[in-house]
C-alpha cells in the first residue's frame, strides 16, 4: 500500500492539479478570517472550507489515472486497492493542509481565554470531520459511479452543499458545536462528529472499492 500512495501521491503532484484546491483553500481563508477574529469562529469557517476542497482533491487522484495506466496498476495490485491508494491519497494531503490552516487560524485569533491547546485540538477535530465529509463525497461523486465529468462535478457539488444542511451530518454537527462553543466562550472538541465522518468515509471508501472490482 504504501508503494501505491506513493504512485498516486506523484501523480497528483506532478499533475499540479492539486494547485486548484489548494488555491481555493487559500483564498477562502484569507477572504473569510480576519486577524484577532473569534478564534471559534474563524476555526469553523476554516474547517467548513475544507469539505469541499477534500471532495475535490479526492475526485481528482480518483480520476487522475489514464485508462491503460489504471489497467496495469489494477493487474499488478488489484483494483479494489489501487482504487483506495487513491482516495486515501486524496484525503490526506487537504488534511495536512488544513491541520496547517488550522494552527496559523488559532495562532492568528483572539483565543479570549481559551487556551491554544484546546483551541487548536478542537479546530483540528473539526476540520478532520469536515475533511472526511468531503473524502466521502468525493468518493460517491467519481468512478466508479459517475464517470462523466458533468455529473461527476455535479454530484460534488451538490454533495458538498447537503453535507452542510443535512441531519446527521457529521460536518453540519460540527459546526453546530463550534457555533454553540462560541457563544457560551468555550471549547468543546466536536468528538461525535470527528467518529461519525470517520465511519461515513471507511463505508464510502469501502463501496467504491467494492464497486470497482466489480464494475470496471
Amino acid at each position: 500500500m504504501t508503494a501505491l500512495l506513493r504512485y498516486q501521491s506523484g501523480l497528483l503532484f506532478r499533475s499540479q492539479r492539486w494547485l486548484a484546491p489548494l488555491l481555493l483553500y487559500a483564498v477562502s481563508i484569507g477572504a473569510g478570517v480576519q486577524a484577532a477574529e473569534p478564534v471559534l469562529d474563524a476555526l469553523g469557517f476554516t474547517a467548513a472550507a475544507l469539505l469541499p476542497v477534500t471532495a475535490w482533491t479526492v475526485r481528482i487522484c480518483l480520476t487522475q489515472e489514464p485508462s491503460a495506466a489504471r489497467n496495469v496498476v489494477a493487474a499488478a495490485a488489484g483494483r479494489d486497492r489501487a482504487h483506495l491508494a487513491a482516495f486515501l491519497a486524496g484525503t490526506a494531503w487537504p488534511l495536512l493542509s488544513g491541520t496547517a490552516a488550522v494552527l496559523l487560524v488559532t495562532l492568528m485569533s483572539d483565543r479570549r481565554g481559551i487556551p491554544v491547546p484546546v483551541a487548536a485540538g478542537t479546530g483540528l477535530l473539526a476540520a478532520l470531520a469536515c475533511g472526511l465529509t468531503g473524502a466521502a463525497v468525493g468518493a460517491l461523486a467519481s468512478r466508479p459511479f459517475l464517470k462523466g465529468s458533468g455529473w461527476s462535478l455535479s454530484a460534488l457539488l451538490l454533495g458538498s452543499l447537503l453535507a452542510f444542511v443535512v441531519t446527521g451530518s457529521p460536518a453540519k454537527h460540527a459546526m453546530t458545536v463550534l457555533t454553540a462553543g462560541a457563544r457560551a466562550g468555550t471549547a468543546d472538541p466536536p468528538w461525535l462528529a470527528c467518529a461519525g465522518a470517520l465511519l461515513l468515509a471507511a463505508t464510502a471508501a469501502l463501496l467504491a472499492c467494492r464497486a470497482t472490482a466489480r464494475l470496471e
